[in-house]
């Protein structure tokens, strides 16, 4: 279990790494890429959250 919660938080501090990439580019296409990567990262940290909680485990809960 403590494997998918470290899986969470890697995809958090990725989403969030893309988002601060995305906020310091200067072009708009490398801003649209790091943008749609930090959705992405989040989306999937979201689901695999979500998964956990389906099965019970109360480990994801001070994640957020």
């Amino acid at each position: 279990m403590k494997d998918y919660v470290a899986c969470i938080e890697k995809l958090r501090n990725d989403a969030a790494e893309a988002a601060l990439i995305r906020d310091l580019a200067t072009d708009q296409g490398k801003r649209d890429v790091f943008d749609r990567l930090h959705a992405h990262l989040s989306r999937l940290a979201d689901e695999v959250e979500h998964a956990m909680k389906q099965f019970g485990s109360s480990e994801t809960e001070t994640l957020r």
